[in-house]
């Protein structure tokens, strides 16, 4: 998938070097949202306008498949294009007290943008390991903002796990 990919990138790349600057873009992956739940889609009751208009102005998607249905291998999916067996991670999610994470051998969509000359960052839940090493500034991207699991996970003490 990796080669999809980069086949992609090169070849929008490609068509950007009659412009300036290549297209920006954002990829909004998020948990539990539903199809109707933003304006863009139906949602009734409630305004989601400034997503609204994002949607209006760029491109909209109305199908997408992921790799898992949980956090973290579908986060992987999504950035590397692999499912996250192929690395060695079982089809479950990484805790406060998890040591590991996904290893820096596997290339980030954000390592393959960088090389086309992009500037990456990423906003929000990453689940992908919170050690140093792990963490999105280790893979490809400039800059972090959020929380390295779910917000509904807390750092306990050692004790805590015997």
């Amino acid at each position: 998938m990796i080669a999809a990919i980069s086949f992609v990138l090169n070849n929008s790349c490609s068509v950007a070097k009659n412009i300036e600057k290549p297209t920006n873009f954002i990829i909004i992956y998020t948990d539990d949202l539903g199809y109707g739940d933003l304006g863009s889609y139906g949602a009734q009751g409630y305004q989601t306008p400034q997503l609204d208009n994002m949607a209006n102005e760029g491109m909209r998607f109305t199908d997408f498949s992921v790799s898992s249905s949980i956090c973290t291998p579908s986060r992987a999916g999504l950035l590397t294009g692999r499912y996250a067996t192929r690395w060695g991670h079982d089809d479950k999610v990484y805790f406060p007290q998890s040591k590991d994470g996904m290893p820096a051998s596997e290339i980030t969509i954000a390592e393959l943008l960088k090389q086309k000359g992009y500037q990456t960052g990423m906003v929000g839940k990453w689940h992908l390991g919170h050690q140093p090493e792990y963490l999105p500034t280790a893979q490809g991207f400039d800059m972090y903002f959020g929380i390295p699991y779910s917000n509904d996970m807390w750092q306990a003490s050692e004790n805590s796990f015997g």
